[in-house]
Parts: structure tokens; sequence; C-alpha cells
């Protein structure tokens, strides 16, 4: 579970544990991911706190060899790792382009290239977070949409060429999720005006409100689960309407 410290990524981790599974809190923030695995503990859960920049393979090797030793064989991969970046297309720059591409597509890519072989013969999920900017246009996150269409893309390719080897690989595409990072965003962005903008962006969902992690975590696990067992090369947004209901 990457980025599994903060966020969609912690309440994913928490939701697997319930379910009985042995997680793996990759996430490059130390403190965070002990905190998370920490809190699976207490609820008599198994967790294993590893530090990784998903941007560099060996890094990611060396994660997913310590998951064998240390948990068992990799049966689920869930990639939510990713950072964001506001602004249009004049507002980016190559730099900030390069910084999302690190983490948000090679981190993906990185990740799943090491899981693959060895899922390959045995059977496996992989679970990737894209966003409903893979679908629609949204203002001023051009860097952002370009890295989530991409790993949509990679979602649909890996798919394709590893449903013969049991391997099933889906995506999931929230719209606004109310976590740490938004919070973050508006403090930093509109201080004094928290709330009004953070009612403004909660009205953008038709359903009238931001998403909870727990609720994404919940769709995550049924993706994950033999219920799920014929469902491979599949989007599922969950974004309050934002996507059919606003077109």
């Amino acid at each position: 579970m990457t980025g599994g410290a903060s966020g969609i990524g912690r309440a994913i981790v928490l939701r697997f544990a319930r379910a009985g599974a042995r997680v793996a809190v990759v996430d490059v923030a130390e403190p965070a991911a002990r905190e998370a695995a920490s809190a699976v503990d207490s609820h008599k859960g198994t967790a294993l706190p590893l530090i990784c920049d998903v941007t560099r393979s060996g890094d990611v090797d060396q994660v997913i060899a310590t998951v064998g030793e240390r948990l068992g064989p990799v049966d689920i991969l869930v990639n939510s790792a990713g950072i964001a970046h506001v602004g249009t297309i004049e507002q980016t720059s190559e730099g900030d382009l390069d910084r999302l591409y690190a983490v948000n597509v090679k981190g993906v890519f990185n990740c799943m290239k090491a899981a693959i072989p060895l899922m390959k013969g045995r059977g496996g999920v992989i679970l990737n977070l894209a966003s409903v900017v893979a679908s629609v246009g949204v203002p001023d996150r051009f860097a952002y949409t370009m890295t989530k269409g991409a790993v949509l893309a990679m979602t649909y390719s890996v798919a394709r060429d590893y449903v013969t080897h049991g391997i099933r690989c889906n995506a999931i595409a929230p719209a606004r999720v109310h976590t740490p990072f938004v919070d973050g965003f508006l403090a930093k962005n509109y201080p004094g005006r928290e709330r009004e903008v953070f009612d403004q962006l909660s009205r953008t969902q038709p359903i009238g409100r931001m998403g909870r992690p727990d609720e994404v975590a919940e769709l995550a696990l049924f993706l994950c689960s033999d219920a799920a067992a014929f469902i491979t090369g599949s989007n599922y947004a969950i974004d309050g309407g934002f996507v059919t209901l606003k077109m």
C-alpha cells in the first residue's frame, strides 16, 4: 500500500487490516507511516511500516522484497502515493511537471513492475488511484490531470496484458475527498476564508459534499476482494455525481 500514511491511503490501510489483511504501510514520511501502522496494531491487526521513495526503482524493489520476507507473498498492490499541483499549463514549470511525473506516473510504474513478476502464475490484484480529472477537465490542474490520465491508461494496459496470468488491475477515480491535504491547501491559499472556500469546493459535487477517505476505502476493499473476481480493466468513479451529473 503506497501512500499509506495519510489521507485516502491511510483509510485503505485501516480498512484492509480490519478485514484481516497483513498490510505494508509504504510511504516516504516515516513518522506518519509508523503512526498508521501503530493504529492498525492497536486494533489487533498486522501492519509493517516501510519507508520508500516510489520514484526510485531500487527502493521499490527492496521494499517488495522486504514485504515478501516479513508478511508473505504480495497478493494485492494498491498505488495511492501521489502529489498535486495547482495551475494551468502556463503556470506549470518544467520542474513542476517532472516532479509530478516522478511520483504519480513513474512511482506507479515502478511498483507495478516490481510486483507483477511475483504475481504471475499465482494471481494478484492491482488497484491504482486515478482521479475524475482523467475523464473530465478541471480548471487549474494541468500537471495533475496529465499524471492521472497516465495512471488510467497504465491500468488498462496492465489489465489487458496480464489477464491470462490471473492478475486483475483496476482504478478508482475519486472527486474531492476531505483529507489533510485539502485542509492544508485551504490554509495556505485562503487564510481566513477556509470555511467559505471549503463549502464552495464541497458544492462542486452534485451530492453536496466532499467524499470521506473511509468511503473510498470501502470501494478499494471490494475491488481487491474475491467478491470482485470478475472485474478487471475498469475505472470506478467515486465522485458524488461529479462526472455524470454535471456533464
